[in-house]
């Protein structure tokens, strides 16, 4: 009669022992390379234990343009070992590119909307500190021609406060 009981003592905290909660909010910067944007500021919310908001606000003010795009993505993050996690999601986001005087474009910019996946791996370090890499290509859904007719693939490194 105990033998069954004390099977499911065990798995139960064999299981916890494996789960690992999501930090409830991490800050920092995610540094990547579509569009030119280079930095964006990053924020992760944890919705529960294995899910996750990013929300990431990238800015550029260039000799040939400028710009901003703003990027939400819903994730679903996996513990591989230690201290280890890989991630992937989906999303989107918008954005808007403005083309100095005389810059020869396909158009003059504007507003754009896109959507976006996600995969990456991260780890987190004993001190409030997460790094990351992910790869994050973008495809242009409405507005400025150049981004609908341009997948943007973007290779990102991150680097965040845990708090």
């Amino acid at each position: 009669m105990k033998s069954p009981f004390l099977i499911c003592f065990l798995l139960l905290i064999g299981q916890s022992m494996v789960a690992q909660d999501l930090p409830p909010h991490v800050l920092g910067l995610r540094l990547g390379d579509a569009d030119g944007f280079g930095a964006e500021i990053s924020y992760q919310g944890a919705l529960g234990q294995s899910n996750r908001v990013e929300l990431d606000l990238g800015w550029r003010n260039a000799s040939n343009w400028d710009g901003f795009k703003l990027t939400g993505l819903y994730q679903w993050v996996n513990h591989l070992d230690g201290s280890f996690n890989w991630y992937y999601g989906f999303g989107g986001g918008l954005g808007s590119l403005n083309y100095s005087p005389g810059v020869v474009a396909s158009g003059n910019g504007g507003l754009f909307v896109y959507g976006a996946g996600v995969i990456g791996i991260e780890y987190q370090f004993e001190i409030p500190l997460q790094i990351s890499l992910d790869f994050r290509p973008e495809i242009g859904l409405l507005g400025y021609d150049d981004v609908l007719n341009n997948p943007e693939i973007d290779l990102g490194f991150g680097i965040r406060y845990i708090f």
